[in-house]
């Protein structure tokens, strides 16, 4: 499957996807409003403060965010594109919804995927990236109390490392998208995956760090299967 993985790199195929997807999720926000708009609603879905299912209302987030109702709806845009909200009707954004089945059947994808990205990755890391997610790793595992931004921003800077350095860009894009629906999950106790969530990122980084593609694959496989097994129990 490593042949498949690297093979078709320059291939149109490919190439119109990638430019497609990168529309969609790479739309430009034109003003600081909107960014501030896109980093505000991005946080109150990871926070739960929006959940699975709810209704964005523009005037209530305008009013609650202090600007006007237009950067709000680029920044809806924006956020429909990379699979967080979904349109219902002409006008109406909720929060997608995912439910238990379709995450964990989405983590048994990613296991497959991301573990033959890390492979098909190992050799092109940085090796100061990769010293600087290991910091901040430390100290987000550290960090009193509990922050659950900080874990999700530190779990999308290892995994991004391969993920950014794998050569196909299909799988790139497939990855990216599996991981928004595994985010978007409530999944109870997640302060608990801290620890274990930090001892095997440390064991994926140490070996992308030895430009090691089997252990880097076994390490990311054996993180996800990980995840797959709390969520059964807690669930």
């Amino acid at each position: 499957m490593s042949a498949l993985v690297k093979a078709g790199q320059k291939n149109s195929a490919v190439d119109a996807t990638n430019r497609a997807i990168s529309h969609n999720q790479e739309m430009t926000l034109s003003n600081t409003l909107a960014e501030k708009a896109y980093n505000e609603l991005s946080k109150m879905i990871q926070n739960r403060i929006l959940q699975g299912g709810q209704q964005i209302i523009e005037v209530r987030l305008a009013q609650r965010l202090g600007i006007s109702r237009t950067p709000i709806r680029q920044a809806l845009r924006v956020l429909e594109g990379e699979g967080l909200l979904q349109k219902r009707g002409s006008r109406s954004y909720f929060v997608r919804r995912v439910e238990l089945r379709e995450y964990l059947q989405s983590l048994k994808v990613r296991e497959i995927l991301e573990a033959e990205a890390a492979y098909s990755a190992a050799e092109y890391v940085s090796e100061n990236k990769i010293h600087e997610v290991w910091k901040n790793l430390k100290i987000v595992e550290n960090k009193r109390p509990y922050d659950i931004l900080s874990h999700w921003q530190s779990d999308d800077e290892v995994h991004e490392l391969f993920i950014n350095a794998c050569p196909n860009l299909v799988l790139r894009v497939v990855i990216r998208s599996l991981r928004v629906t595994t985010k978007l999950f409530e999944i109870e106790n997640l302060s608990e995956r801290l620890e274990p969530d930090s001892r095997q990122h440390e064991a994926i980084l140490k070996a992308l760090l030895q430009n090691d593609a089997v252990a880097s694959k076994c390490a990311v496989r054996d993180h996800i299967n990980s995840l797959y097994q709390f969520a059964l129990s807690v669930l």
